[in-house]
């Protein structure tokens, strides 16, 4: 299967636009923090898709998904859920990091620095 018939499929396209219209608290703040290369100068992606998943954040250059959680990946259905996209996403050979977001907005710059350091070098 190519690249274009993975990612950023086009019958998600409006999903996708209305997620990144409707950020949570939590993903707009990260988000602020990696827009425009701030991060290393590596570029990010929000609300992009992998196959039918679409993941909170993706840095094309590093093959590196993040995933910020919130109530909703704290249930059996949502940890199954969870469970099942990072081994889609981990078979295409792409990392996944994942944070709480509360850990977003009480340390900001940790989390920052643990993305970073998954960098490769």
């Amino acid at each position: 299967m190519s690249r274009q018939h993975i990612f950023n499929k086009k019958p998600l396209k409006s999903f996708r636009k209305k997620l990144r219209n409707n950020l949570t608290p939590a993903e707009a703040v990260l988000w602020k923090a990696l827009q425009k290369r701030q991060l290393a100068g590596k570029k990010f992606r929000r609300q992009h898709s992998n196959g039918k998943y679409i993941v909170d954040f993706y840095c094309p250059a590093e093959k590196l998904v993040v995933e910020l959680d919130g109530a909703g990946h704290y249930t059996p259905e949502g940890s199954n859920y969870d469970e099942r996209r990072d081994k889609y996403i981990k078979d295409l050979e792409i990392k996944v990091l994942r944070f709480e977001n509360r850990e977003v907005f009480d340390n900001l710059e940790a989390v920052l620095e643990v993305i970073k350091n998954s960098f490769k070098k």
